[in-house]
Order: structure tokens, then sequence, then C-alpha cells
């Protein structure tokens, strides 16, 4: 019997249906050991030896694996192809003591019979230097991790946390928020004038006066607005210039793990840890290639097969071959662009096989991989210029001549006609009027301008993104607004300040690029493990050192002695956590009394007591609704109840986070038909 062991189960499925008989595929559910939760797990003296521990969750079933490996009489190691694939390829031959002779190391970066039948005829040995960059990286995470966050503790508030990566990606979010609230907007005036020709209207905007360009914010008050305005007053216009030129619109390159997540959000709202997670489910059922990648090559088989479906389906006309072979600066490995396994399995024939989220990305993949194998799309773009006496003001139309690449993948691009003009004819006026704009300040980052500003800086790579932006909400560092963009709290601003004042040589952008860059030198060979991690370390100690007795602790709890513990009287203390400001008894832990530091009353009666209902927090974050009179009354929902009563039972509404309007009441018939 011949094993094969891959990460996930759905994995095992695909895999099981090519492979058949004589082999045995199995999962081991990701990671099986990692560093030990409760201590450092490092042995700094023996360079730097990790301390590893079977994870917990994972023990049951390794031992199934173990028997399997037994009876095997080839082990395939078919992890996923990056560097942490091959690490957990290298924990299974470490933790199973398997003998090299006993065990192969096979890639591929799509699950398709070609794929892997090319995998098992050429198998490896472990990447060591590729094992060596991972473990670096887990390492470094863990030093900063346990030995910044107990100055945090200090300093700020217990339980906080911070991280190598995410502590710079927190300070970009907290920056632009400042940017926000420093921003002083500028007002400004703008003349834009519409006129008419054979039934076509078309506009035009005020760009010169008195034979100079006005520049953005030139005209600065409705008082030189219409002092312009006053000066056109019972003005003739004339075309002055007219220029016709054809633009050509490449095709978007295929997607690499960043432009996915990026797009995705653009277009679905998804996050980048969502879109992750489909985009895994797709890889493991087969349908695209590996989804963390950050390179936009792609194989010449899956060039023909884009040829052959053009051709078949749209012509010779639509037909263009690009051979993409530049990839980002720092990439790791030899990975292709995200693409479909086969481009004959169109969208549409899988609507009934895949889920809806899974067809929708699926789509978003095959049409962005299609398309860059396509033409370019090409417009006719007509400027005109448009005189009265000393001003001139110009307008634009652009019309689609050739679609090319906007067959496959659509985008929103607004035609506009302008009618057939010739130098020198009057046009007749519809309307001329002035607008106000004010500038406007930098926008929040949302998970697609995070997610790119993250790759240009070199921070992180295509597999931690998404982990990146979860812990930075799992944190509560950060907030997502109405927008879905991200909003720092009062504890990630606190976090981020300190830092990037006293950590700065670490918790900067070039250092975090240069770490990133290190890891590929290692994963390389050019550089040494046990190097980079001793100069961080020694570092970082010295540094703390110095920084614990600069430091004053500032935030210490304040006793507040107008206000009394509700449960035993004693006076209440200021404190601060990782979901900011609230109030304590000041005899825990023997009393645990907790308020809030703000009451956040909603406008409801508690049907309990009559007392008014607040918006609450549980100790890990979750939002829910509680009587202000606990621990006397200890009425509480999760959906936010809404000042009306259910006309079946009489119980409270609440408006779920749908938007959808429930009884309360689990019982009621009213509840039961929303929720079947």
């Amino acid at each position: 019997m011949k094993l094969v062991l891959v990460e996930s189960p759905t994995k095992t499925k695909t895999i099981q249906k090519i492979l058949k008989n004589g082999f045995e595929i199995m999962a081991t559910y990701g990671h099986i050991r990692d560093l030990p939760k409760s201590t450092f797990g490092i042995d700094v003296e023996n360079n730097f030896l990790p301390k590893y521990q079977i994870i917990k969750k994972a023990k049951k079933n390794l031992g199934k694996i173990k028997k399997e490996i037994k009876k095997a009489e080839i082990i395939f190691l078919a992890t996923d192809p990056d560097r942490e694939g091959e690490k957990i390829a290298f924990d299974i031959v470490e933790t199973f003591k398997i003998p090299a002779e006993k065990y192969q190391r096979i890639v591929f970066h799509e699950i398709t019979p070609r794929a892997i039948k090319e995998a098992l005829e050429n198998p490896r040995k472990i990447d060591l230097k590729l094992v060596s960059a991972q473990e670096t990286r887990r390492l470094l995470d863990r030093i900063v991790g346990y030995k910044i966050s107990p100055f945090l503790w200090k300093k700020i508030a217990k339980k906080l946390s911070a991280g190598r990566v995410q502590s710079v990606a927190l300070q970009l979010i907290v920056e632009r928020e400042k940017e926000i609230k420093n921003f002083i907007p500028q007002e400004y005036w703008t003349i834009e004038a519409w006129f008419e020709k054979n039934k076509i209207a078309f506009n035009s905007i005020l760009t010169e006066k008195d034979n100079k360009k006005i520049e953005k914010l030139e005209i600065k008050s409705e008082k030189e607005a219409n002092d312009i305005l006053s000066r056109l007053k019972g003005a003739r216009f004339f075309v002055s210039g007219l220029k016709e030129k054809e633009v050509i619109k490449n095709p978007f390159l295929p997607f690499i793990t960043a432009t996915l997540q990026q797009t995705s959000f653009l277009k679905f709202r998804w996050s980048a840890k969502q879109t992750m997670k489909i985009a895994q489910s797709l890889f493991e059922k087969g349908f695209i290639t590996y989804h963390r990648t950050d390179s936009f090559s792609l194989s010449k088989d899956a060039l023909l097969k884009a040829k052959e479906y053009i051709l078949k389906n749209f012509g010779e006309n639509f037909w263009q071959e690009r051979i993409f072979k530049k990839k980002s600066k720092l990439s790791q490995e030899a990975h292709e662009a995200i693409r479909p396994t086969d481009v004959f399995q169109e969208p549409e024939k899988l609507k009934d096989i895949l889920e809806r989220k899974e067809f929708l990305l699926y789509e978003l993949i095959w049409q962005r991989f299609l398309s860059s194998q396509m033409k370019s799309a090409v417009f006719k773009n007509t400027k005109v210029k448009i005189s009265a006496g000393n001003f001139t003001f110009e307008g634009q139309g652009q019309v689609l001549k050739f679609e090319g690449f906007l067959k496959v993948y659509p985008l929103k691009l607004k035609e506009k006609e302008l009618p057939e003009l010739k130098i020198g004819e009057e046009l007749k006026l519809l309307k001329i009027e002035k607008k106000q704009h004010f500038t406007q300040p930098p926008p929040r980052y949302n998970d697609a301008s995070l997610i790119k500003e993250m790759e240009k800086n070199g921070i992180g790579r295509p597999s931690t993104y998404a982990s990146i932006i979860s812990i930075l909400q799992e944190r509560n560092y950060v907030q997502k607004d109405e927008q879905k963009r991200f909003v720092p709290t009062e504890i990630g601003f606190l976090v981020s300040d300190l830092l990037k004042n006293h950590f700065s040589e670490i918790f900067n952008l070039q250092f975090t690029a240069k770490m990133e860059d290190d890891l590929d030198k290692i994963a390389n060979g050019q550089k040494e493990k046990n190097e980079i991690l001793k100069n961080f370390y020694e570092f970082l100690e010295k540094k703390i050192e110095k920084k614990e007795k600069e430091i004053e602790e500032k935030h210490l709890p304040q006793i507040e002695n107008e206000k009394k513990c509700k449960l035993c009287g004693a006076p209440l203390v200021l404190k601060f956590s990782r979901y900011g400001k609230f109030y304590s008894c000041s005899k825990f832990p023997k009393c645990k009394y907790l308020e809030p530091l703000e009451k956040n009353y909603i406008g409801v009666q508690c049907p309990k007591c009559g007392g008014q209902i607040i918006k609450k927090r549980t100790k890990k974050g979750k939002i829910f609704y509680g009587c202000e009179k606990y621990p006397e009354c200890d009425f509480a929902l999760w959906d936010q109840p809404i000042n009306e009563k259910c006309d079946l039972c009489g119980s409270i509404l609440v408006k779920t986070k749908k938007n959808e309007i429930k009884c309360s009441n689990k019982n009621c018939e009213k509840q039961k038909k929303l929720n079947p």
C-alpha cells in the first residue's frame, strides 16, 4: 500500500478519485506540531532550538496515521507547495521518525490527473532551506510576542499582544486615521457647461481662463465663480479644437493572491480571510491551481488550452498569446498564477456543483485567466475644446470599437457619445453652472487597499495577508465601519503609538520588508537561520531592558471614589483592556463586578424590571444587549432590541444582523417562521 499524506480531508477525496486502487490518502488536518502555548519554547543557548509539542487536537488523528505509516511500503508527503507545506512535511517525518528511504516529497500546483501523475514521477526529498525559512518566521514571531507583549501588559493593559508584521499593518491603519483627523478641507469651485447638437447633449468643464490653465484649487470661492459666470453671460460658444485618437485598454494580468483578495473585496465585499477560505475549497476540489502565489507565470499547457478555447468560441480575432514572466520582486517558489485547472470547465457548467460563493469566485478566476490571453479592447476617444472669448471648456467622449478581452471580463466602462462636430461651428448652450467642492482626506484602508499597501511595501507574503488582517480584528485593535473600512480602536491607537515611539527600529515598513527579504535568502540558501535569529534576539533584549527604565507606567488603574461596586460597595477603579476603558471593582479578584465606561442606551425598556437596556460586550468582545440593573436583573439578548412588541406573544422584537425583524421569544410562532 502507498500512503499519501495531505493537509485537508477535502483534498483526500479529490485525490482518491484520481489515484484509486493501491493508494491510501489521509489528512493531517493542517499543522501537527507547534511551539508550546504557555512557555517561550525556544532554547536560545542551544542555537535557538525550538521545543515543539504535538498540537492537542491533532493527537487522535495522528494515532490513525501512525498505524498506516507502519503498513505503507512508501509514503508520499503531498502537503501544499509552499514553505508552510514544506514545514508540515518535515514535521511528519520528524514526528514519526520516518527513514529517508521510506518517504518521498511530491508537489503539485493543481489537483488534476496530469499534475499528480507528474508529481509522482518526479519525487524529491524535503527542502530543508524552505523549512528553515518557515521555522525562522515562526521563531521571530514568537520572540516578538513573548518579549514585547509583557511590556505592553505593564505599560498599557493585560492580555495585549504585539506581532512582528501585524503591528506594522496596524501602524498603517493608525497613521491613516491620524491623517484623516488632521485633514483640513479646502473649498474650490468648478464651472460646467452643457451643450446640444443633433439632440445629443454633452457636458464640458472650464479649463482655461484668460488663456491660462485653471488649476484644480484655483477658483477658491463662490464669489470668484460668480465673477466668471457674469463674464460668460451672453457669450457665444464655438468649437476651437477637436482631437480623435484610438485608445487601447489591455487585459489585466491573471490573479495572484494579493490581486484576488483585492478584487473579490471590491466586487463582492468579501474579507481576505473569506476569499482565501473559498479559494482553498476550490483548490482542494480540483477546480483551480494553488491560491497562495505571487507569480504571474502560466504553464505552456494552460496557454494552449486558453488559445484552443478562444479560437473555438470567439474566433482568431480575439486571441493573443501573452506570456507573463515577471514575478514580484520577492517571489518565493516557482508557482503559477491562479487559474482554472481546465478552462473548458465553464462556470455555468459548475453552477449546480459549486456553492454560490465558490461559483462566484471560480467565475471571476476563470474570466480573469481567459481574458489575459485575449486581444486588447479598442476605444475611439474624442476630445473637444469649446471657446467663449478668453475662456476655454473641454469635453470628451468615448465609444467602444472592439471589445476584445471585455467579451469575457466585463468592466463598468461608460460610453459617452459626442455629436459630429466641426472646428469653428457655434454650439447651442443648454446651461452653465457653478459647483462647490471640498478636498477630501485619504480614505480609510479596506481589505483591498491594505493588502495592496502591504504588498507594495514588502510586508507579509501571499499566505499571510488574510491572517494579518484577521489577527488585528480579533485583538480588537481595529474594527470595521459601515463601509467595511478599518478604524483603529482606542487600544489600537495606544499600542501602535507605544511601539512606534519606543521600538521604531523594529516596527517600521523598511525593517519588516528587510526581514521578509532575509527569509527569502534563507529559503535560497544565501543566509543562515541562526545568524538572523541571534542578531534580532540580542538587539531586542537590549532594547527592552533600556525601555523598561525609560517609560513610566502611565496607565495604572485610577480609583473612582464616587463610583461604588453594585455587588460589594467597594470603590470602582478605571482600567484598560484590549476592548478599551472600563470600571472594575477595587476588590478584584474577590469581587468580579465590571461596568462599561459609557452606557450605550438604545432607548428600549427592559421587559423584566423596567430598567433601560444598554449595549454591552462580553469578555471576548462580542456585543450583546442587557439590562443596566445587572446583576439585580439578568435580562440579556444577542440581537438588538427595538421599541416594538410582538403582535402574537407580546415579547420584545429584535433586529438581526441581516436586518430581519423577529420576536425575541424563541418559542413564538413569529420567530419560527423566520427561522424554519
